[in-house]
């Protein structure tokens, strides 16, 4: 029986999440042929079905809900005042409007793949060599790539020894954002992005919620200060935090979890809750790829890359969360996938884009309040050796801030003595991650602080707090 004739491509996407779709339609710009291969049953991958999109929907109903908590402030009646009436979250419509914003947004992938004449491929690949790639979806189908085969398979949950996920109560965001209910108490081990954002949404829904932190501050890969802040304010919210704190063992029962942490000072804390959420990070997604079989060198099952993108077998490349560069973190973030995917396109492509500086990266924090960061946080740049001076400003000042009843957190800038450089913005507060894309513009452009300060800023704004804390660099801040 002869094998099965191939569908030639000159570029292959294996995953559609937020690197694959981007690189295959801006490879499709540049005049490519290209196919995506992805087994879900829609595109879009982790951020856009399961991760950044339906978080961030729950947040914003969050958000809705503390406005409306907040109503007498603003001078607004809900029905009868004298019946008290009880402000509520229903669940169904929360997930029904998160359901309706997510598929809207797959659709829109799914209309672009078509406008670009991309071809989606659904089923799961494996790399077969030589530019080939088998997809198996009920029967195997063969496609080649007569130029690049691109690896963007992701990442997904995953936990620690002593803790078995069983997706019932023992769950993690992929669970989490699909809940029916709003638990009475919930537990989150792992303070990062993901620990954080969701602890933000349901204990404003209403639930108990503590945080278990390994290392000794909440959302550790911030500067010191910002994670102090937002400590603060998860403290005002009613959101307990241990750190320095490890879950040792959680038993999922019909009910609820029974768990067990060491804290900090060495003592036993047992606890019962509703659920247990699972976000120690990330790891990537390499099963059943073929990847050794093909001659891709992996380190802990990521995919080893050099600074193009490509891998230790000529014509294939990986890009996003499955991937390391053996030195460092790689920030595990939609908007880098992207990026790295229009990098390598434009490079199949012929063209020479500049390389990604990941010092340049901005991180973006969804919870109450918000964070947004970008560059050198203030101990990193000592570390490197900089003569540093920093400047911060508290947006609880501004006539804004005031205005929405927004008022914690603060704007700090960090930045070299020497030439006035801008190495690093950090912000905890209304809009952080939103303006934190003044900031990442900065680094881009790398601005001193004197050019920042020179910079007008409306009024009022909170944009405000980002040229008074360059004012605050040089000692000169006005409204403090």
């Amino acid at each position: 029986m002869s094998a099965p004739v191939a569908n030639t491509y000159d570029v292959i996407v294996i995953g559609a999440g937020t690197g694959g779709y981007v690189a295959a339609i801006r490879a499709a710009q540049l005049g490519l042929k290209v196919a995506v291969v992805e087994k879900q049953k829609a595109l879009g991958g982790t951020c856009l079905i399961w991760g950044c999109i339906p978080t961030k929907a729950l947040l914003e109903h969050a958000h809705a809900l503390k406005v409306v908590q907040q109503a007498k402030t603003w001078g607004v009646t809900i029905g009868d005042p004298a019946s008290s009436p009880t402000v509520g979250i229903d669940m169904e419509q929360v997930q029904a409007r998160k359901d309706r914003v997510v598929t809207t947004l797959t659709k829109g992938v799914e209309f672009l793949f078509k406008k670009n004449k991309i071809d989606w491929i659904k089923g799961t690949a494996r790399l077969t060599g030589q530019g080939g790639v088998e997809v198996y979806e009920g029967e195997t189908q063969a496609l080649a790539a007569t130029r690049e085969i691109i690896v963007a398979t992701g990442s997904t949950p995953r936990s620690v020894p002593g803790v078995t996920i069983d997706h019932r109560r023992i769950i993690t965001s992929d669970e989490a954002i699909a809940l029916r209910e709003v638990p009475k108490s919930l537990a989150v081990m792992g303070s990062g992005a993901v620990g954080v954002e969701f602890a933000s949404i349901f204990r404003r829904f209403g639930s108990e919620v503590t945080i278990f932190e390994l290392l000794p501050r909440i959302v550790p890969v911030e500067d010191e200060q910002v994670s102090a802040e937002l400590q603060k304010a998860f403290r005002k919210h009613g959101i307990t935090c241990h750190t320095g704190a490890r879950v040792t063992s959680a038993r999922a029962m019909d009910d609820g979890v029974e768990l067990e942490a060491q804290l900090s000072g060495g003592q036993v804390l047992p606890m019962k809750v509703d659920y247990l959420l699972v976000a120690t990070g990330r790891g990537p997604v390499t099963t059943g790829l073929g990847a050794q079989e093909a001659g891709l060198e992996l380190e802990r099952g990521y995919i080893k890359v050099d600074h193009d993108y490509r891998t230790t077998v000529p014509g294939i490349s990986a890009i996003g969360d499955v991937i390391t560069f053996g030195t460092g973190v790689h920030p595990q973030l939609a908007h880098v996938s992207s990026a790295e995917g229009i990098y390598v396109a434009e490079r199949i492509a012929g063209q020479q884009p500049p390389r990604i500086n990941y010092d340049q990266v901005p991180g973006c924090t969804y919870c109450d309040p918000e964070i947004g960061s970008v560059g050198l946080t203030e101990r990193q740049a000592q570390e490197r050796g900089y003569d540093v001076k920093v400047g911060t400003f508290p947006f609880g000042v501004l006539g804004r801030a005031k205005i929405a009843n927004e008022t914690d957190g603060f704007v700090k800038i960090v930045a070299d003595k020497r030439y006035d450089e801008v190495l690093g913005v950090h912000m905890i507060g209304p809009r952080a991650t939103e303006l934190v894309a003044e900031a990442t513009l900065m680094l881009r452009l790398e601005s001193t602080v004197e050019a920042v300060i020179r910079t007008i800023h409306a009024h009022p704004t909170m944009s405000e707090a980002v040229a008074e804390a360059a004012h605050a660099v040089h000692g000169g801040a006005i409204h403090v």
